[in-house]
């Protein structure tokens, strides 16, 4: 073997080098101008892109392929041999359904999607946290932890027994893991769901929410997908994000990638999600004010300091939120690069030398410094040179010196904050303890301690929370302005966190653009007869591709096998006539009778009792009636009850129990309410085990979206 000159990361960097960049990959959509359906580019899409999986594969029904990418510059990577290229690995998941443990959608069933047939296939797009693939070939032992290839039979530390049910357990856990930083499901029909996206804040080290957000979006552009729904429960800074991003821009976040309203709980419409936002940011800060009075409450006095610190009009909720919002992304911007515990970041003294100075370090002398500001009277001023001698053994010069110099803005316990000042005749810096929101300034142009007057990111993230709490949050809402300004905002921000449901339609259909392939497209709805139940709806109208010369006979032998690959309970579909062409023959070409047709309607029928098996709607076989008093006539993914008299389902909050109240053993709905009709049977809440009388659980079933 030779071995040539350069360093390893220069070979590294040529590794690299050859893989597609996460940040615009992919580059174009295939089959653009003629789009090919979701189910034919994803085989596409695997075969040209992805590592084929191994033809051992312990489950053939969970196959797992691989895609590698760089995140960063290869040609700054080149040019400095520190630097290096991060890179993440793709799993694509292609789950049989029929073998699956779990065959019905949740996600579907909540959005709305409840009636279509379930398919055959689901396709699964994870990015694990920890930078790994899910078709590793290692696994945690079940018993002890340790780490163990998943070929081998016995654990080598605790010698336990690995079955075949412990690894098809540890697969279908990394399909549930809340810790991926992307995980999202789309079925072979191209309807999808955005399960999570974790960026920096949920452990990504390189790639931030935007970036994750980029590149799903234009993944699902190439892939040709149909709609994609996301259940909004993500929080920024600990708080409601849906809420805070509605007030400041209007959408939620995934707003920014066309994602809009899909559907709300309890009844909520479009309109009501509009009004809402609308009522809530357009609130006049001057209900909250009591123009021509003092402000005299700590909400008030945060008001007013942030409406003196901008230098445009602060006159709404959202201009409140907006700019706070700003100051916060620019502190953020302009902080400088904390360590860490596992990483030292030198600095150099005023001798030249090098010092290196963890976290920790900065923060146990900080604290010193707090303890000798609250020993203090709140008028008293600390020069710096008493503070420093009073820490003096906390640690060396230099890093004294460098906590001096961050001192002024730091918030402390209690609502307190570290003020900073020059002496007006010494130019000494003095420091002291005052409440949080006391704006502050310095007398010195050339003090090395920053100007005060906007506070630090520590203090914005401290007033964003309690301006949230205070004016956002129904649960937590102060009472200001009249009691009708107040409730029409509690009502309103109740409104928008129940609404979680965003749906984004990529419309594949109507892509246009001259096609290299020739054919031509067609969508096509399937009419189903003889079905034994009834509000049964069709099953989504499928996008074919046909050859220029297709013929009728031809269309409908298409339009079979697309539903028969497409749906479990169309494996033995017989389409039998194109509706509204009853006297065409079969012979004539297609294209010359549908082409300006937009959307034509095929009928056809089921073979033996495929239709009506437990693969018909992703529902489930169970049915329910849904009639709640807010309006809502379908499951919405909010917890409901039984009466135990009719059996129609409602919301527990609509039927006047709490959220955190356990279910009654007993419930009867306000139309069935007679002593006459009262049952003995026990209460049940939907999709629940119910607990015992004198259990303090009995929360329903909620569906997880972490972002």
């Amino acid at each position: 073997m030779v071995v040539n000159g350069r360093p390893m990361k220069r070979m590294k960097t040529r590794v690299t080098a050859d893989l597609y960049d996460f940040l615009t990959f992919p580059a174009s959509a295939p089959g653009s101008g003629s789009p090919l359906p979701f189910r034919a580019n994803i085989k596409a899409f695997l075969a040209t892109h992805a590592l084929v999986p191994p033809p051992s594969s312990l489950f053939p029904h969970l196959m797992t392929w691989q895609i590698l990418f760089r995140v960063g510059d290869v040609a700054t990577t080149e040019a400095s041999p520190d630097s290096f290229s991060a890179t993440v690995c793709l799993d694509v998941v292609e789950e049989d359904v029929a073998r699956s443990r779990s065959i019905y959608c949740d996600q579907c069933r909540v959005v709305g999607w409840s009636g279509n047939p379930v398919c055959s296939k689901r396709y699964h797009f994870i990015i694990k946290a920890d930078g790994n693939s899910i078709g590793g070939c290692h696994k945690p032992c079940a018993r002890c932890g340790d780490m163990q290839h998943l070929s081998d039979l016995r654990c080598k530390t605790c010698y336990h027994v690995t079955t075949a049910d412990d690894v098809e357990d540890w697969v279908y856990h990394q399909l549930e893991d809340t810790t991926h930083l992307l995980h999202g499901v789309v079925h072979s029909n191209g309807y999808g769901h955005l399960l999570r996206v974790n960026g920096r804040e949920g452990g990504s080290r390189f790639l931030s929410g935007r970036h994750i957000m980029d590149f799903w979006d234009r993944l699902c552009k190439a892939l040709n997908v149909r709609k994609i729904s996301i259940m909004d429960v993500s929080k920024k800074y600990g708080l409601e994000y849906r809420l805070l991003h509605a007030i400041t821009e209007g959408h939620p976040w995934y707003g920014d990638w066309g994602y809009e309203f899909g559907a709300g709980s309890f009844a909520l419409t479009l309109d009501a999600y509009k009004l809402a936002v609308d009522s809530l940011s357009s609130l006049p800060l001057s209900d909250i004010l009591c123009e021509g009075c003092r402000p005299h409450t700590r909400l008030q006095d945060l008001i007013t300091f942030y409406q003196s610190l901008s230098e445009n009009k602060l006159v709404t909720m959202r201009d409140l939120f907006c700019f706070l919002m700003k100051l916060i992304h620019d502190a953020h911007k302009s902080r400088p690069v904390t360590d860490n515990v596992s990483y030292k970041k030198p600095r150099v003294s005023a001798s030249g030398d090098v010092n290196s100075w963890t976290s920790a370090d900065v923060e146990r002398v900080e604290e010193a410094m707090f303890r000798v500001l609250r020993a203090v009277s709140e008028s008293n001023w600390v020069n710096s040179r008493s503070l420093r001698g009073a820490v003096c053994r906390g640690g060396p010069p230099e890093l004294l010196d460098h906590c001096l110099q961050e001192l002024a803005g730091k918030l402390v316990a209690e609502g307190m904050v570290v003020n900073a000042r020059c002496h007006p005749v010494s130019g000494i810096v003095q420091y002291r303890l005052e409440p949080q929101n006391v704006s502050v300034t310095t007398s010195c142009d050339d003090t090395v301690v920053a100007n005060a007057k906007c506070p630090s990111e520590e203090v914005l993230m401290w007033d964003l929370k309690f301006l949230y709490e205070s004016l956002l949050h129904p649960q937590t809402m102060l009472s200001y302005g009249s009691d009708g300004t107040r409730d029409a905002a509690e009502s309103s921000a109740a409104k928008l966190l129940d609404c979680k449901q965003f749906v984004k339609d990529y419309k594949p259909e109507k892509v246009s653009g001259g096609s290299p392939y020739p054919a031509w497209s067609l969508l096509c709805q399937l009419e189903l007869v003889d079905q034994s139940e009834e509000n049964v709806p069709d099953p989504p109208a499928e996008l074919l591709v046909l050859p220029l010369d297709a013929t009728v006979s031809e269309v409908k032998l298409e339009v079979a096998r697309a539903f028969q690959d497409l749906y479990l309970a169309f494996r033995k579909i017989q389409v039998e006539e194109l509706v509204g062409y009853s006297g065409v023959d079969d012979s004539t070409r297609a294209k010359l009778l549908l082409e300006s047709t937009g959307m034509v309607r095929f009928r056809g029928r089921c073979l033996g009792k495929n239709v009506n098996s437990k693969f018909r709607m992703e529902r489930g076989i169970e049915r329910w009636t849904v009639d709640c008093s807010c309006g809502a006539k379908d499951d919405d993914g909010e917890r409901m009850l039984a009466c135990d008299v009719c059996g129609v389902w409602q919301h527990t909050r609509c039927s006047g129990i709490h959220d955190s109240d356990a279910v009654p053993a007993k419930f009867v709905c306000h139309r069935c309410r007679v002593p006459t009709q009262m049952s003995q049977s026990g209460g049940q809440c939907k999709d629940e085990t119910v607990p015992p009388v004198s259990g303090n659980n009995g929360f329903g079933k909620s569906l997880a979206t972490p972002l």
